[in-house]
């Protein structure tokens, strides 16, 4: 059985990442889509928040579940035995980063090779950064995430339920 992992700090989770899980489904029999943190961001959501925002984001994902992890991404790898590590790439500066971290977590866990994946059409500007952003100024939001994250980024910045 294939494993692959889609990991990233999903603050929050967009229908950007859930396309990527998607597609590595088509591709690998399971796929985990793992919350982590990362020491160079400061997040909206806590992690435990976030894993229930991707957890209920996932569920309807043949193939796709949801797992979160404070370590490193490698150790994570290793220790599902993990054969890729799917990431989606929408610029150039995104392909020099995760070229970067692609040859560090290689050399570390030679298991899991790297797949990067473009954005589907019309997601190529879509992050969680541009979600928060958006929902901050109360722009309509509602087609780039799931209903449970635009929800919880409405209670977040506006205190509306």
């Amino acid at each position: 059985m294939k494993l692959a992992i889609v990991p990233g700090s999903f603050d929050p989770v967009t229908n950007g990442h859930l396309d990527l899980a998607r597609r590595a489904a088509g591709l690998f029999d399971r796929v985990i889509v793992v919350v982590m943190d990362n020491a160079e961001k400061q997040y909206l959501f806590s992690r435990e928040e976030r894993f229930a925002l991707v957890q209920q984001a996932v569920r309807e994902l043949p193939g796709v579940e949801a797992d979160m992890w404070a370590g490193m991404l490698w150790e994570y790898a290793r220790d599902k035995k993990a054969c890729a590590i799917v990431k989606g790439v929408r610029s150039a500066q995104d392909l020099g980063y995760e070229i970067l971290q692609a040859r560090f977590n290689e050399e570390k866990w030679p298991g899991a090779q790297t797949v990067l994946l473009p954005p589907a059409p019309g997601m190529e500007e879509l992050s969680s950064t541009e979600l928060k952003r958006r929902a901050a100024l109360g722009l309509d939001i509602a087609n780039l995430a799931p209903w449970a994250v635009c929800r919880a980024l409405l209670e977040k910045h506006h205190g509306q339920r």
